[in-house]
C-alpha cells in the first residue's frame, strides 16, 4: 500500500462551469451550509454528521455472523492482522441511505472532510460504505472561504492512506487499551470505570500532582521589607520599595531555598525567622542608606507565535475562563462559518496572504512604526507534529476586525482573541529598560545589610499595543507591566520611611488548571492537541478529577484507579511510553512504519522479552482488591479506603464517610480525627413505644436521616429456606429536613419525620397526603397536587388548610412559590452582559443570568465560586443542545465483512 494509492478517477476536477452534478460531503450541517453557499448550481453540499461508522459499541451491534468469534467482543480480530469490524452506527443508518441516494444522481464525489487522520478517516469510510462507481476527489482546505472553496475544487488530490492507517491503528489502540483494562477496574476497584490510553495518563498526571501536594511540608521564613525616600523633592516617584537579601555577606532564605520537605536545601543562606527578622529590623531604626550598585539593561519582548490548537485552549482558559472542550466548540462554530481557519494544528506559521493581511491591519489600526520592514516567520517547536497546516488565524485574504464580523458572545470574544494575537504576531518588539538596584547600611550591631529593587519601562510597546498573554499563576507579572523607580546612582544617600518585619510560608505545588494540564501533556509529547479537550472531558465526567474554581483535583477514586494502573500494568500509564506510541503513530502516518507489527508488539509483547497487553490482565489473581484501595494517613492507624459507593475512613472497623467534596490533601491527620470525632451514623435517639423498634439517625450518602431497626430473621427452620432478600420487611426511613441536624434531633422529630407519607384526611371521597418528593413538598390528592411553602408544613397542614390549597388554581414552573433572594450577587456576565447571581434550586445551588441556569458541579461552592467560573458553567451550558430523540425501532447491524483498505 502506498501513500498516494488512487481513489477513483485521476482525472482533474471540472470547475464548476461544465455540466454534471457534484456531491460534495463534508462532516457538520453548519460547515454544509457555509460551502453551499460559495459553491452554487452543480453542487449538492451534504454532510455526514461525523463518522459513519466505527467499531461496535455493544454486544447488540456485532453483526450475527461475527457473535460467536473469540474476538468479537474487542470489535478487533487480534489474531488475523488485527483486522477491525466496523458497523454503521445505528444513528447514522437514515443518513448513509440519503447519502447513497443522492449519490445516484451525480456524476462525480467529493470527499471534503478535514485534512487531518480523523477527517482522512471519514473520507475513507465514506468511500468504503457508498461504494461509489463516479470518479471520487478529495478536497481540501484549511479555511472555508469562497476562494479557498473554489481553489480546492480545482485543486483534489488523492486519499492518504497513511494518514487512514495511522487512525485506525490509534483507534485499535484504544480499543485494545479500554476494553482489556477497563474490565480489571470494574473487578477489583468499582463498576463501570473506564481506563484510556491517555485519559489514564493524564489522570496519573493530576494524581501526582495531588500526592506531591500531600508530602509537601511548609517552611516560614521571615525577611524585611523597605520603602526607601530619595528625600529629593523633584523626584518622580521619590520613594520606592526594596526588600532584604544579605546580612553580612550571607543571602537570606528565599522560599526557592527550601526542599518539599521544608528543610533548608543548603545551609550557605542565612533563615531569620520572626523573632531573628523583628530584632534586626529594630537594629536597623535610624540608620541611613546609601545605593551600592545600580544595573540597567535593555528589555526586549518579542511577539507571540500566532495560535495552535493548545495555546488557544491555554490562552482562552485563562482570558476567557472557557474550558478547553468549550474553546473547541466555539473555535468549530467559528470555522465552519467561515471566520477563522481550521483549529485542529500544531503549526504556527502564517501563509504569505496571511502575514500581508495581518501587516496591513496593524499599519492602518497602529501605525507604519509598529511593524518591522520584514515579515515575521515562526518555527514550531513541538516536535513530531502533526500534518502542516496553518496557525489559527481570522479567515480570508484581508482580516476582519471583529467589529465589523457581526458576531456576539462568545463567538465574538474568541475570534477577538484569535485576531489579537495573529495581528500582534507581525508586529514590532515591545522595548524598554531593567534597573536592578543593590541598597546598603549598617545596623547598630555592626552588620552590614542588603536591600534589593528592581524595575521596569517601557519606551515602546510595540506588539503589547495589540495582545498582552496570560499566565497561569496570578502573581506573574504581565508583559505590558511596569515598574518604575527613581532616578538613582551609585553612592546616593536614602532614608527607610518604613521597614517591616514580613512572614512568609512556602506553598505547595500548584494544581493544575485546564490550561496547565493541556500544557504538561504537550510539553510530555503525550496525546495529540486535537483530544486534549475531550480527554480533560472524560476525566471530569468519570468522576477521576473535579474542580474547585478552576483548578483540577483529583478524586480518591482516582487516587486508587492508578494505584492499580501503576502497580500492575505500569508501562501503559509510563509517561515515556505513552508519548513513544504517538511517535508510532506518526511514523505510520509518515510511511517510516506499519501498523500491524506495532499492534502486535503492543497487544502480544516483542520479541525481546517486553510484556504485551494480553499477557497482563490475564493473570488478575495477585491484585489485591483492598490493598489497590487503601491509603493510610501518616502519624495515624485510620486508613482511607475506596468503597463501590465512595471513600470512607477506616479505624480497626469503625467507618466514617468522607465528604464527596474533600479535596485529597485536605485529609490531614487532623481532619481525620476530626471527622470520627463527630457524631457517628448511628445515633441511637430512644425505642418508638408503638412498635418497640430502636430509631436511629444515621449520615448517608445521599444526607442525614432517620430509620427503625428492625429484629433479626430468625434462622430457618431445618430443609427451609431463609426469606428472599425482596421479600424480607423494609424499614421505615426518612431524610432530616434541611432545618433539622444530625446532632440534634430528637426522637419526638425523628418518630413525625417517620410517619411520611401523612394521611392528612379526605376530601370529594379520596384521601390527601403530605409529602416530600425532588421537587419539594407537597399535598396529593388522587392524581392532583399542590406545592407546599416549607418542609415543616407536612407534619402540620391540616385537611382545612388543604382544601383551601386545592381550591386555588395550580401554579406552574418556577413560579409556584415567590422568588427567594440570590444567595450570592457575582457581577456581569461577560457573554451576556446580565448579572450573575447564585440561587438555591429544587436540585441544589446554581448559577443564573436570568436566561441561562447552570447547576454547581463537584467542588464548587456558594461561597467560593467566582464570576469567571460562573460564566464558564453558563456557557457550557448554552452550548449544549438539547438531546435528540432515540429511535425506538432496534435494527440489526449490517453483516458484511469489513472492506480492506486498497
Amino acid at each position: 500500500m502506498t501513500a498516494d494509492s488512487e481513489v477513483g478517477s485521476s482525472v482533474p476536477a471540472n470547475n464548476g462551469n461544465a455540466g454534471g452534478t457534484r456531491l460534495v460531503i463534508v462532516e457538520s450541517p453548519a460547515k454544509a451550509k457555509t460551502i453551499a453557499g460559495y459553491l452554487g448550481r452543480g453542487y449538492i453540499v451534504e454532510s455526514s454528521i461525523g463518522h459513519i461508522r466505527d467499531l461496535p459499541e455493544k454486544a447488540d451491534d456485532i453483526p450475527e455472523k461475527y457473535k460467536n468469534e473469540a474476538w468479537a467482543r474487542l470489535g478487533v480480530n487480534v489474531d488475523h492482522e488485527f483486522e477491525p469490524l466496523y458497523v454503521v452506527n445505528p444513528d447514522k443508518k437514515s443518513q448513509v441511505s440519503k447519502l447513497k441516494q443522492l449519490l445516484k444522481e451525480a456524476d462525480e464525489l467529493y470527499l471534503a472532510t478535514d485534512e487531518d487522520r480523523e477527517g482522512e478517516a471519514i473520507a475513507w469510510h465514506l468511500r468504503e460504505v457508498l461504494k461509489p462507481k463516479i470518479p471520487v476527489h478529495r478536497m481540501v482546505f484549511h479555511e472555508i472561504t469562497p476562494h479557498a472553496i473554489r481553489d480546492a475544487v480545482s485543486n483534489p488530490r488523492q486519499l492518504n492512506l497513511r494518514l487512514v492507517d495511522a487512525q485506525e491503528t490509534r483507534r485499535i489502540l484504544d480499543r485494545l487499551y479500554g476494553y482489556e483494562v477497563s474490565p480489571v477496574l470494574w473487578k477489583k476497584v468499582k463498576p463501570r470505570l473506564s481506563a484510556g490510553r491517555v485519559q489514564s495518563v493524564a489522570t496519573r498526571l493530576v494524581v501526582e500532582r495531588e500526592r506531591e501536594r500531600m508530602a509537601f511540608t511548609a517552611a516560614n521564613y521571615w525577611d524585611l521589607q523597605a520603602l526607601f525616600d530619595t528625600g529629593r523633592a523633584g523626584d518622580d516617584p521619590r520613594t520606592f520599595s526594596a526588600t532584604l537579601t544579605g546580612v553580612d555577606g550571607k543571602r537570606v532564605a528565599q522560599g526557592r531555598d527550601f526542599a518539599s520537605t521544608g528543610r533548608l536545601k543548603g545551609s550557605d543562606v542565612l533563615h531569620l525567622d520572626e523573632a531573628a527578622a523583628t530584632a534586626l529590623a529594630a537594629r536597623l531604626e535610624g540608620v541611613s542608606y546609601a545605593v551600592r550598585s545600580v544595573e540597567r539593561k535593555p528589555y526586549t519582548r518579542k511577539p507571540y507565535a500566532p495560535f495552535r490548537t493548545t495555546t488557544l485552549q491555554q490562552e482562552a482558559s485563562r482570558k476567557l475562563g472557557f474550558s478547553a472542550k468549550y474553546t473547541m466548540q466555539v473555535a468549530q462554530r467559528l470555522y465552519e462559518n467561515g471566520y477563522i481557519t481550521y483549529m485542529r494544528t500544531d503549526s504556527i506559521t502564517l501563509s504569505e496572504t496571511a502575514v500581508a493581511a495581518a501587516r496591513n491591519q496593524a499599519v492602518k489600526l497602529y501605525g507604519s512604526a509598529y511593524v518591522p520592514d520584514k515579515p515575521r516567520a515562526y518555527t514550531s517547536k513541538v516536535k513530531n507534529a502533526q500534518e502542516a497546516h496553518e496557525a489559527i488565524r481570522p479567515s480570508g485574504e484581508e482580516f476582519r476586525t471583529p467589529g465589523e464580523t457581526g458576531l456576539s458572545g462568545d463567538m465574538f470574544r474568541l475570534y477577538e482573541l484569535i485576531w489579537q494575537r495573529t495581528v500582534a504576531s507581525q508586529m514590532k518588539d515591545a522595548v524598554g529598560e531593567s534597573v536592578s538596584v543593590k541598597v546598603g547600611g549598617t545596623s547598630s550591631a555592626q552588620e552590614a545589610v542588603e536591600f534589593s529593587a528592581t524595575g521596569r519601562t517601557i519606551t515602546f510597546h510595540g506588539f503589547l499595543k495589540a495582545y498582552v498573554e496570560g499566565a497561569d499563576d496570578p502573581s506573574t507579572d504581565r508583559d505590558d507591566s511596569e515598574k518604575r523607580l527613581p532616578t538613582l546612582a551609585e553612592g546616593d544617600r536614602l532614608t527607610a520611611a518604613e521597614l517591616t518585619a514580613l512572614g512568609h510560608s512556602t506553598k505547595p505545588p500548584a494544581r493544575y488548571t485546564e490550561a496547565s494540564l493541556v500544557k504538561e501533556l504537550e510539553d510530555r509529547e503525550i496525546g495529540r492537541p486535537s483530544t486534549y479537550a475531550s480527554i480533560i472531558g472524560t476525566i471530569l465526567d468519570r468522576g477521576y478529577v473535579f474542580k474547585k474554581g478552576t483548578a483540577l483535583v483529583p478524586s480518591f477514586l482516582a487516587f486508587a484507579v492508578v494505584n492499580l494502573l501503576e502497580q500492575h500494568f505500569g508501562n501503559l500509564v509510563d509517561y515515556d511510553f505513552t508519548a513513544e506510541m504517538e511517535k508510532v503513530l506518526d511514523d505510520i502516518a509518515n510511511d517510516r512504519a506499519e501498523r500491524v507489527p506495532e499492534l502486535r508488539r503492543f497487544y502480544f509483547g516483542g520479541g525481546d522479552g517486553d510484556e504485551g497487553l494480553k499477557e497482563m490482565v490475564t493473570d488478575l489473581g495477585e491484585i489485591d482488591a483492598k490493598e489497590i484501595s487503601s491509603f493510610p494517613i501518616r502519624g495515624t492507624d485510620i486508613v482511607i479506603r475506596v468503597g463501590r459507593y465512595g471513600p470512607y475512613l477506616d479505624r480497626d472497623g469503625a467507618r466514617v464517610n468522607i465528604p464527596e467534596d474533600m479535596a485529597p490533601d485536605e485529609l490531614t491527620a487532623e481532619k481525620a480525627e476530626e471527622l470520627f470525632s463527630r457524631p457517628s451514623g448511628d445515633r441511637e435517639l430512644g425505642v418508638d413505644p408503638a412498635t418497640g423498634r430502636r430509631i436511629v439517625a444515621k449520615d448517608g450518602r445521599y444526607g442525614p436521616y432517620v430509620t427503625e431497626i428492625l429484629p433479626e430473621e430468625p434462622a430457618p427452620a431445618d430443609g427451609k429456606k431463609r426469606t428472599k432478600k425482596v421479600d424480607a420487611p423494609k424499614p421505615r426511613t426518612s431524610s432530616l429536613f434541611k432545618s433539622m441536624d444530625l446532632d440534634t434531633i430528637t426522637l419526638e422529630q425523628a418518630l413525625k419525620l417517620l410517619q411520611l407519607p401523612r394521611v392528612v384526611g379526605e376530601l370529594d371521597g379520596e384521601e390527601v397526603t403530605a409529602q416530600n418528593g425532588k421537587f419539594g413538598p407537597y399535598i396529593k390528592k388522587g392524581t392532583d397536587s399542590r406545592s407546599l411553602t416549607s418542609e415543616e408544613d407536612l407534619l402540620t397542614i391540616t385537611i382545612e388548610q388543604a382544601k383551601e390549597l386545592f381550591a386555588q388554581p395550580k401554579a406552574r414552573g418556577r413560579g409556584r412559590a415567590a422568588a427567594a433572594p440570590p444567595l450570592r450577587e457575582l457581577g456581569e456576565d461577560p457573554n451576556s452582559k446580565k448579572p450573575v447571581v447564585v440561587k438555591e434550586g429544587r436540585f441544589g445551588p446554581y448559577v443564573t443570568d436570568g436566561e441561562t441556569n447552570a447547576s454547581l458541579r463537584k467542588g464548587d461552592t456558594v461561597e467560593d465560586i467566582t464570576l469567571e467560573r460562573a460564566a464558564e458553567l453558563l456557557a457550557e451550558r448554552r452550548e449544549r443542545a438539547p438531546a435528540p430523540k432515540r429511535a425506538t425501532t432496534r435494527t440489526r447491524a449490517t453483516t458484511k465483512k469489513p472492506a480492506a483498505k486498497s
